[in-house]
């Protein structure tokens, strides 16, 4: 799985930190950071996450964990 978070997009709204904090989270000066080939059990999660960002900067596709 390929996680990709168009930047111009994001505006730090935080939902996909909520929905998996095992992917995003935020560092020290705010900003959104993530893992952009986690494991394929964190598959449902990440779709949830991209669901829910309400700028839609999230995309999740197949490609190498």
């Amino acid at each position: 799985m390929r996680i990709t978070v168009d930047m111009n997009l994001c505006e730090s709204h935080g939902q996909c930190v909520f929905a998996a904090p095992e992917i995003f989270s935020f560092d020290d000066e705010d900003y959104l950071v993530y893992d952009a080939g986690p494991a394929d059990a964190l598959r449902d999660k990440a779709e949830k996450a991209a669901a829910v960002c309400p700028m839609r900067a999230i995309t999740v596709s197949a490609g190498a964990s």
